[in-house]
């Protein structure tokens, strides 16, 4: 996963470990400091398996979730360009696994049982959920260039009603789980026309708590609303994710419709162009921000075995040596959550580090708090110095590696689509508009312009700066912006503006006032005429002269 995060030096901690690449720092601590506690303390059972190589050597990946007939498999499709194995799309509840959409040389399908087998995927620990899952999950193979950097999970649509859940044969809620603490982004998609949550749903988003830096909302097929239904669509979905996801941020939610057919209602096509390409520069970062996403979970993980080692080992101290464990235990389990509060003072630990005390107190029932082991100090102080210190380490050759090349990003597919050309974001508009024209743009209205000149008073031809401030204050732009368009249109630095330099103030107003945004420097469609430095034209003047 972090082939392009490479040092020519390597990083090296105070220990004199020497780190090649940040993929075997971050596994060289986690196998060395984290894996020790984990065992220790029984962390696999109780909240998640140990990583493995694969985990930190893997691309970064996008799970997909959401109800049957969203566009979760079209969405794929309209990434990728192309079809991919074992791919169903149709109104009914077409996908009915899991599908991991993967980069390979040859294409084809892997099976879940040979998969869970194969050292060099990430998927090795959802073994554990056994061959009712296995049989329903998949790995799709093929060569694109856009699974050259990310891969893609795919679910199963979700249904509302007590039977789906049930005729599942596995916890689908601890599968999604186990994909968001491992994935680097987490989509939701909605239909416009489904934005109830079901139950199961429900569920689903709730089993992704503690991950929600990753999620993000699409609603999609969004043409098929006009204008006015789609405020009332995005408003009662916000309200929905609202009950749900119980953040007092408020989700990214992209609008747009996200496959290769014509638009059905196009008055907000700009919109949706803008919005598309907003979520597939999210899409686009993920590698670059792969090191740092996998840093963070790994910190995170720390903290939560930490946490873990408290409660296990305090619970080992409460239990009589010899007689009344068994209602000791059921007295421990029912003051849990005093437990957290003691711990919190004791340890000085954040609430939100604590695992769900209903989860832990259900999970507490089936072991023997006597065989617990005590607080080893030795394991906890070695976290801590991992996260105080070495941690650091690995963050500088991050951000060394960064400023030394360029950083990784998705191509191919749709994300070459619209990038440079007419079609390209913005491409004619604003600050680009009259790019490709052979005239200067700003003369199609320099006659009205000139008019509002001429009754400025100018000198010799140019206006001072304290006139052209009472005209352009007109505009009700803030100080700060009309400072910016004075310096870009007054092209010869001499604190006054001539006709073309006012034209040109003025038109910048107008596309500050369309709401576009203003360059750093002038572009050169949009330098006056009289003001362009034209060598060429020089020289042929001077051969005419001669």
């Amino acid at each position: 996963m972090f082939s392009w995060v490479r040092q020519e030096q390597g990083g090296r901690n105070k220990e004199g470990e020497m780190y090649e690449t940040v993929t075997e720092g971050l596994q060289s601590l986690y196998t060395k400091k984290l894996l020790p506690l984990e065992d220790t303390y029984l962390f696999h059972d109780f909240h998640s398996p140990a990583l493995e190589p694969a985990d930190f050597q893997s691309k970064p990946m996008v799970l997909l979730v959401g109800q049957y007939s969203t566009g979760k498999t079209t969405f794929i499709r309209y990434l990728l360009e192309q079809d991919f194995p074992g791919m169903r799309i149709g109104p009914e509840p077409t996908t009915d696994g899991f599908i991991a959409v993967m980069y390979g040389e040859n294409e084809g399908v892997v099976p879940g049982n040979a998969l869970v087998v194969d050292p060099k995927k990430p998927f090795r620990k959802l073994n554990a959920f056994g061959n009712s899952f296995l049989n329903r999950f998949i790995c799709s193979q093929m060569p694109n260039q856009v699974l050259q950097s990310i891969s893609i999970i795919d679910t199963p649509g979700i249904l509302s009603g007590e039977k789906q859940r049930i005729s599942r044969g596995y916890d689908f809620a601890e599968v999604l789980r186990w994909f968001g603490e491992r994935v680097d982004r987490i989509i939701l998609l909605f239909d416009a026309h489904k934005l109830d949550i079901s139950d199961e749903f429900s569920e689903a988003i709730k089993a992704l708590k503690g991950q929600d830096d990753k999620i993000r909302v699409v609603l999609n097929k969004a043409d098929q609303v006009d204008t006015q239904q789609l405020m009332r669509v995005y408003g009662a979905l916000m309200w929905s994710l609202g009950k749900v996801i119980n953040t007092p941020e408020v989700v990214r939610v992209y609008l747009g419709s996200f496959w290769a057919k014509p638009l059905q209602n196009t008055e907000n096509r700009r919109l949706f162009e803008a919005e598309s390409q907003d979520l597939f520069r999210d899409i686009q970062s993920l590698p670059r921000n792969a090191a740092l996403r996998k840093l963070n979970d790994l910190i995170k993980r720390a903290r939560l075995a930490k946490v873990h080692a408290y409660i296990i080992s305090y619970l080992k101290k409460e239990m009589p040596s010899l007689f009344g464990r068994e209602k000791k235990k059921e007295e421990l389990i029912m003051r849990l959550p005093e437990i957290y509060t003691i711990l919190q003072r004791e340890h000085h630990i954040s609430p939100g580090d604590f695992p769900n005390v209903t989860k832990m107190q259900d999970m507490l029932q089936h072991y023997d708090f006597s065989k617990f082991p005590s607080l080893k100090i030795k394991l906890i102080e070695s976290v801590d110095k991992m996260l105080a210190t070495k941690i650091a380490v690995l963050m500088s050759m991050i951000r060394e590696e960064e400023s030394k090349q360029p950083p990784a990003m998705v191509s191919g597919g749709a994300f070459e689509g619209s990038q440079d050309g007419p079609f390209g974001q913005g491409y004619g508009e604003g600050i680009s508009a009259g790019a490709d024209a052979e005239d200067w743009i700003v003369s199609r209205d320099k006659h009205r312009y000139d008019e509002i000149f001429y009754t400025l008073m100018p000198i010799n031809g140019k206006i001072t700066g304290v006139n052209a401030k009472k005209e352009m204050m007109n505009s009700r732009l803030p100080n700060t912006v009309l400072g910016k368009i004075w310096k870009l249109a007054d092209c010869d630095r001499d604190g006054m503006l001539d006709d073309e330099e006012f034209a040109l103030a003025q038109h910048l107003i107008k596309i500050k006032l369309e709401g576009y945004e203003l360059p750093t420097e002038l572009p050169h469609h949009l330098v006056p005429p009289a003001h362009r430095k034209n060598s060429t034209a020089d020289a042929l003047y001077n051969h005419t002269e001669d």
